[in-house]
């Protein structure tokens, strides 16, 4: 199991596409990859998404969305999901 924690901050665009093809080989080879991302194009390329909000500090640590990209972008009305609402954009 690996967990990476913001592995994107201070990354280029091309090494953060480069580091998506990483974690699905991780994956593939049948690890698991639990990734701590607030970059939208690491999210999207998600299995499964935990929206964890509403906000930080006292105001977070909520479940508030969960399932694959694809199911919190169309869920983000219902849950106020931030991350949703700017996956919906980018699908």
């Amino acid at each position: 199991m690996y967990v990476l924690d913001e592995p994107t901050t201070g990354l280029h665009f091309a090494d953060v596409d480069r580091l998506t093809q990483v974690l699905h080989h991780l994956v593939d080879l049948g690890n698991s990859v639990i990734v701590i991302e607030h970059n939208l194009d690491v999210v999207r390329n998600a299995d499964y998404v935990i929206d964890m909000g509403y906000e930080g500090g006292a105001k977070g640590g909520q479940i508030i969305a969960q399932g694959t990209p694809e199911e919190v972008a169309e869920t983000h009305k219902e849950t106020k999901s931030y991350t949703g609402y700017y996956l919906e954009k980018q699908l």
